[in-house]
């Protein structure tokens, strides 16, 4: 079933006074950039330049034939009637010879000479016309390198691999390992949570509801769901790109927390038949913002590609069985109660006749990597006091992910904003500085009081609205999305596909901002997507990492 079902929740994702932020994009109006929308209309239309330059190489080709039949009609002359031609064996090599010859000295003088006027110009004006308007053609397709994305899928899980919250602290409770502290503490994070009440887990934990079985967490359950996740998402994926297994050159498959041997590369690989000669590479904790990174190295893996063109294929999940908590500690609990199942399968094309079919181009992909010991430690993988594995996250996430976002927009931001979202910025930033330093010589000058009354100049958010048409925020929870949409000044439109991915998916790590795309391509009404749009991708990964992508609709 590829409907989005849109599940009951107790914490509602809509709560908008009368006179609270607008809900629907025919109430909101916003400066859009002309010169991007511009550039956007360029990138569609420029899919159709490979297909109209193959056109007007047979154009060139058919205008360089009769330009030499026409120069060898006196010579044959002498066959057929005066200003007709002889479709004669030997008036048939010569106009074969004479195209050889143009097309040779187009060849040996790089095509400078035909293009130059005067008694000697080999071409007529019109062929040089022809050859100037290729030439200009040829060197936009050559130049643009494109990455683009033919399609893609998502999980959609089977029917008993859904529960609701009761069925979530049933689960806990069948573990027999919990305090009755911990089931409470799990209860009120669902409560908050924004996940709704038909969110899958796999069946190697769901069958513990049954009476008499117990949670299986072997290797070979957490295999089975790996199987039944990746094998669905990446026949759909091919099939709707109309790709063979076979025609993929380069596969990455990204899953944080399950990493086994033979690795699930050579798993798909082995399942789909797919070539010997294939790149393969199986990225392991990087976390939530794992999908965009992959998306970037199957990009620059196909750029060595670039002349013949190649596809690749992106495998974006997270494997649950194998990693519910055990322990008791607060800081591990909650990714017990917002992971869930789900998973997502990109093929992508840099082919340049792929263009016309393609879904969306990929304009830019930003990641930003914080390097403090801070930021690395709070997502991290570890064992408690009673050496239960789990992944404990610290209080400072908040902090640390708004620090990681802030650079990563800093550096997205020229390429997506117009200038005079761009402007403000970059002179707030030389004001701040101008002002710390102003305050240190102060200070050195023994002017402490002087310094103090200086005055702190708020750094200015641009409107990424004017540039972006929607977002994808990954969907790591109710607070994320609220503190995004805060900070970036977003309405609740822009969040709506982010919070209903939460609501009916949960938090599927890595694949979680597939399935806001997905809402926004086939389910959203309040911001409908239209060719030129754009849309923004951000998620956030342990060490901590901030990653960011920005397509556009063909």
């Amino acid at each position: 079933n590829n409907n989005m079902k849109r599940s009951e929740s107790d914490s509602s994702f809509v709560s908008v006074p009368e006179d609270g932020p607008v809900k629907d994009y025919r109430d909101y109006r916003v400066r859009k950039s002309s010169l991007i929308a511009t550039v956007n209309w360029s990138h569609v239309i420029g899919t159709y330049l490979p297909t109209l330059f193959l056109v007007g190489i047979g154009v060139l080709f058919a205008q360089l034939v009769h330009q030499v039949v026409t120069d060898l009609s006196s010579k044959v002359e002498h066959k057929a009637s005066p200003g007709e031609i002889d479709f004669s064996i030997e008036t048939i090599t010569a106009v074969i010879l004479g195209v050889r010859e143009i097309f040779s000295n187009l060849l040996s003088t790089f095509i400078v000479a035909p293009l130059q006027s005067g008694e000697g110009g080999i071409l007529s004006t019109h062929v040089k016309i022809t050859t100037l308007v290729l030439v200009v053609m040829g060197w936009i397709v050559l130049n643009d390198n494109p990455t683009y994305m033919l399609s893609f899928s998502t999980f959609k899980a089977p029917e008993h691999w859904k529960v609701s919250h009761p069925q979530i602290i049933q689960m806990m409770k069948n573990q027999k390992c919990f305090t009755d502290d911990s089931i409470k503490f799990m209860e009120r994070l669902l409560e908050r949570s924004g996940t709704g009440q038909s969110t899958a887990w796999p069946p190697g934990i769901v069958q513990c509801l049954e009476e008499g079985k117990e949670t299986d967490r072997s290797i070979s359950a957490s295999r089975k769901e790996a199987e039944t996740v990746i094998f669905d998402i990446v026949e759909s994926a091919l099939k709707k790109a109309k790709v063979h297994p076979k025609e993929v050159d380069v596969l990455v498959i990204n899953c944080s927390l399950f990493s086994p041997t033979p690795s699930l590369c050579a798993m798909v690989i082995s399942k789909f038949g797919m070539r010997q000669d294939i790149q393969s590479f199986n990225l392991s904790g990087m976390g939530c913002g794992a999908s965009l990174i992959s998306v970037g190295l199957a990009k620059d893996m196909l750029q060595r590609r670039r002349l013949q063109g190649g596809k690749a294929l992106v495998v974006s999940t997270e494997i649950i069985t194998p990693n519910l908590y055990h322990g008791n500690e607060r800081g591990f609990l909650l990714q017990n109660t917002l992971f869930r199942c789900g998973g997502a399968a990109i093929v992508l094309s840099n082919s340049w006749m792929d263009g016309r079919r393609a879904w969306y181009k990929l304009l830019h992909t930003v990641r930003v990597q914080s390097n403090s010991e801070e930021a690395y430690n709070c997502v991290y993988e570890a064992q408690d006091g009673d050496n239960h594995r789990g992944v404990r996250l610290s209080k400072e996430i908040v902090k640390v992910a708004g620090k990681c976002m802030e650079k990563n927009m800093t550096t997205i931001g020229p390429y997506v904003l117009p200038l005079s979202e761009q402007i403000p910025v970059v002179t707030t930033m030389a004001l701040k500085f101008m002002i710390k330093m102003t305050g240190k010589l102060l200070k050195m000058c023994g002017q402490e009081k002087l310094a103090a009354k200086l005055p702190n100049k708020k750094h200015y958010v641009p409107d990424f609205k004017r540039g972006i048409d929607h977002f994808c925020i990954h969907a790591g929870g109710r607070a994320v999305i609220d503190g995004i949409e805060k900070n970036m000044k977003l309405e609740l439109f822009h969040t709506e596909p982010s919070r209903m991915a939460l609501l009916n998916y949960g938090n599927t790590s890595s694949s979680s901002i597939w399935y806001e795309m997905e809402y926004i391509q086939e389910h959203q009404k309040t911001n409908p997507l239209k060719k030129g749009h754009r849309i923004m991708q951000v998620a956030f990964g342990s060490g901590f990492k901030c990653t960011s992508g920005v397509w556009l609709k063909l």
